[in-house]
């Protein structure tokens, strides 16, 4: 009988020097997958995302989630002796991250030319607010200045409304997710080619590809996308709609298909007879009559009877949950996309699920956020040091 199979990153060594939070949450997806990711902190000032958001007993409950699957050291980089211990590190790591801003590792001697001299086959992924050159390079970035630079904010909020930011990361996640994919890219070059390489992320760039044909349509078009608000341009009926107990559904008709059979559900067959119905920009400009019939009829049922009659109808709705109807909801309990982590300082933990199933090599949370710098003596043992040699390195701060 043969054992579990090995998670599909397992043997692969992922340095995360990187803070809040696109860079630490490529990490954590990599961890994730069985990379052994050792996350470096600065001894007096640890990681930000401890301290971020609501904490319990102390203990910040968002490093739980961003740290899991993660070693911990503290290392201050900025000296000799730091940069000494992470060239012995780069010499056995596979892919160091980063998201300092441009020429600070270069400043302390830990830039491309010194990683890639002691391993060549080292990927270093470098994720900042613009990259790597050009007029912004040096700026302070954060997911912000991308939701605002990329388009996503003018478009995002009611039509009569300001200009809309999310109420989270949203362009630091959708990075994260790129940079994993964008290290992975990189390594998969490595076997070709034996070679490491620099990755060069710029957050403001992932959330413009997602925002989808923008740049296309204004340059064959002159068309810039307003403000809609729940509404789209591109189909309707598309909105959301408030049931008769006071609860909120989502519906959308992005096929014409099913455009058509909530329109027969509400009772409105003979609009699908209607010239305009046969597309979905054509229908976005009949959106206030289509509103009308979809959102008259869900106001009569409630949020169960009507989920339950599009549900039948094969028409496509959804409850508008918050975090409270996301634990409970049987689909995500089905899927086990939040699951319990048991962790030695606050017992049982819920949070989210690893990101994606693998039937034959799946990925794990083997434990949450660990404590400041509890790894850094059995990691600097690993590499060779002494005890004399790690206690000297703590008298001098380094650590």
């Amino acid at each position: 009988m043969t054992g579990p199979a090995a998670a599909p990153l397992t043997g692969l060594r992922v340095i995360d020097l990187a803070t809040l939070f696109a860079g630490p949450l490529c990490a954590t997806l990599l961890g994730d997958y069985g990379a052994e990711v050792i996350k470096v902190e600065h001894p007096g000032r640890p990681d930000p995302s401890r301290g971020h958001g609501p904490t319990k007993d102390g203990i910040g409950l968002w490093w739980k989630l961003l740290g899991r699957n993660k070693r911990t050291m503290t290392l201050d980089l900025s000296g000799a002796g730091g940069r000494d211990i992470l060239l012995r590190l780069a010499a056995e790591t596979d892919v160091i991250i980063e998201n300092f801003r441009p020429g600070t590792l270069e400043r302390w001697g830990l830039g491309w030319e010194e990683l890639h001299a002691v391993n060549p086959r080292l990927v270093l992924a470098r994720v900042t607010g613009f990259g790597q050159f050009g007029p912004y390079a040096h700026r302070p970035g954060f997911g912000t200045l991308a939701e605002a630079m990329s388009g996503f904010a003018a478009i995002t909020g009611e039509p009569d409304g300001p200009p809309t930011l999310p109420p989270f990361g949203l362009a630091d996640s959708i990075a994260a997710i790129a940079t994993a994919f964008a290290v992975t890219t990189a390594l998969a070059a490595r076997e070709r080619t034996g070679e490491g390489q620099v990755v060069d992320l710029a957050i403001i760039e992932p959330l413009l590809t997602v925002l989808g044909p923008q740049p296309l349509w204004y340059d064959q078009l002159g068309y810039v996308q307003p403000r809609t608000g729940n509404r789209s341009r591109n189909n309707a009926p598309r909105n959301t709609y408030r049931t008769s107990d006071g609860q909120w559904v989502a519906v959308s008709t992005s096929a014409q298909s099913i455009a058509e059979r909530v329109m027969r559900l509400v009772g409105r067959a003979e609009l699908i007879d209607e010239p305009w119905f046969g597309s979905g920009t054509t229908r976005a400009e009949h959106c206030e009559e289509l509103d009308e019939a979809v959102g008259n009829w869900i106001a009569r049922h409630t949020r169960d009877d009507a989920i339950s009659a599009f549900e039948k109808a094969e028409a496509a709705i959804a409850p508008i949950h918050d975090i409270r109807d996301v634990m409970e909801d049987p689909q995500y309990r089905a899927l086990d996309s939040v699951t319990e982590v048991d962790d030695p300082e606050l017992g049982p933990l819920r949070m989210q699920n690893v990101l994606f199933r693998l039937s034959a090599t799946p990925g794990a949370i083997r434990w949450a956020g660990r404590p400041h710098g509890a790894d850094t003596e059995e990691i600097l043992t690993g590499l060779g040091l002494s005890g004399a040699e790690i206690s000297a390195l703590r008298a001098e701060r380094v650590l």
